[in-house]
């Protein structure tokens, strides 16, 4: 796609943007918060799309839970840039990193179902992913009242639908 827009491994400079648009929606319950150290820590885990004057466009991570499952999180895309595709070229981009590492069982947890279901994700009980209920869910305020949407998506198993 020739828009001008890079998506490409986050660096240590998009940190501070990519904590900003996170935050946008976490304000609004619609996002986990991450603090600009949380994003450092995990840095390489993330990807970006960039626009030519290099504003922070859209984001998303790689959570490893284990070595065979992973979460695609944080995708957020800025309200000025929605529906021009940024959210599915920023799953693809995580979907990538996960196959880099070997990485073929992942997940998100999401309230966009409608979203994921059109980056060929299948609705699955989130009981499937205990490591996220134990790393993540047991310490979430809504944890008890949760409406997100647990999508999961082999990536071998796609890869092999796309090439045949």
């Amino acid at each position: 796609m020739d828009d001008g827009v890079l998506v490409r491994p986050a660096r240590p400079d998009d940190v501070e943007a990519i904590a900003r648009l996170n935050n946008q929606f976490a304000d609004e319950m619609l996002m986990l918060r991450r603090t600009p150290e949380m994003i450092a820590l995990s840095i390489d885990d993330f990807v970006v799309a960039v626009d030519p004057e290099g504003r922070l466009l859209a984001c998303g991570a790689l959570k490893e839970y284990s070595p065979s499952v992973a979460e695609v999180a944080a995708i957020a895309v800025s309200r000025d840039a929605h529906g021009q595709g940024l959210g599915r070229r920023i799953v693809g981009a995580v979907e990538r990193l996960a196959m880099k590492r070997d990485i073929y069982d992942v997940f998100a947890l999401t309230l966009q179902p409608k979203f994921f279901a059109a980056c060929s994700y299948t609705q699955v009980d989130r009981a499937r992913y205990p490591e996220k209920i134990r790393r993540d869910c047991l310490g979430c305020a809504r944890r008890f009242a949760c409406d997100e949407y647990c999508f999961a998506k082999n990536l071998r198993v796609e890869a092999l639908r796309i090439a045949a």
